[in-house]
């Protein structure tokens, strides 16, 4: 369905999407029947790695989601899709030839997964990245991750009383600068002491430092807690005059259920865009 076009007759962009997906929310069998018959030769060599089933139920639920979220998005049936890597294993789409037969050449797409939840994000035209973390993480943990941090924000760390407000400092740090990384396709290559994000009391990104070698990017930053204690990070590479909105999905991709619509912040990280509208 075309979307309604803008003052001006411009077109409006594609909606970026967002999947929210816990193991639950697909059964142990159906899980393993769609893998057997949608994941390729690499994914199933993956899959039979795991020693533990839960990790595996996590790995199945998660890629599962990929290729149907995808299937959908391109008009490809869920085994069609061909999945490449990059040199830092970073996932792409590879269209067919002719392109993809639904929404255009560029498809891109990002996962993340932890403690039984998944989450997948979609976007056209741009380069997208997400995480999602649980609050119920080891101390020792979260201090081997502060250290990692930049030096305003270790302090802006140090400034929250210990326990339940430092974690989640700590973790929405994480989880934007992990969203950020992926987006770039650096992953942890990228030092995370080399960029910096001021951020509000309670959610909101106020400010970002790029790194060095972004000069010009201009990024999307969207934080949200979608179940109680699940952090999730989504970081957008803004394209000049387009200000889509964010589609957030709950469960399996199987229904038509209407998902919630976020407006996205402005854009950070460098010059004005041309055509950027304030909010």
């Amino acid at each position: 369905m075309t979307l309604p076009a803008p003052d001006g007759g411009r077109a409006a962009p594609a909606p970026v999407k967002l999947w929210i997906c816990a193991n639950d929310d697909l059964a142990p069998a159906i899980a393993g029947v769609l893998a057997t018959h949608w994941l390729d030769e690499h994914e199933q060599e993956i899959a039979g790695r795991f020693l533990f089933e839960r990790d595996r139920r996590q790995y199945l639920v998660a890629h599962t989601l990929v290729r149907r979220a995808l299937a959908l998005e391109a008009g490809l049936a869920e085994a069609e899709l061909v999945i490449f890597r990059s040199s830092r294993g970073r996932p792409f789409l590879q269209p067919p030839d002719g392109g993809l037969p639904r929404g255009g050449p560029q498809l891109d797409f990002n996962l993340s997964h932890a403690g039984g939840y998944n989450l997948l994000g979609v976007m056209r035209g741009q380069r997208i990245g997400v995480d999602v973390e649980r609050l119920a993480r080891d101390a020792h943990a979260l201090d081997t991750i502060v250290e990692t941090f930049a030096p305003e924000e270790q302090e802006w760390v140090a400034r929250a009383a210990p326990g339940h407000a430092r974690d989640r400092r700590v973790l929405r740090l994480w989880t934007l600068k992990e969203a950020y990384s992926k987006a770039r396709g650096l992953g942890l290559g990228l030092p995370f002491d080399e960029f910096a994000f001021d951020l509000a009391e309670d959610r909101g990104v106020k400010g970002f430092r790029p790194p060095a070698d972004d000069r010009s990017g201009r990024w999307r930053f969207v934080e949200l807690e979608p179940v109680p204690d699940v952090l999730v990070a989504v970081a957008v590479q803004a394209a000049d005059g387009q200000d889509p909105v964010l589609q957030l999905h709950h469960g399996f991709p199987w229904g038509r259920a209407a998902p919630r619509r976020i407006a996205l912040p402005e854009p950070l990280g460098g010059p004005p865009l041309a055509g950027a509208t304030a909010r």
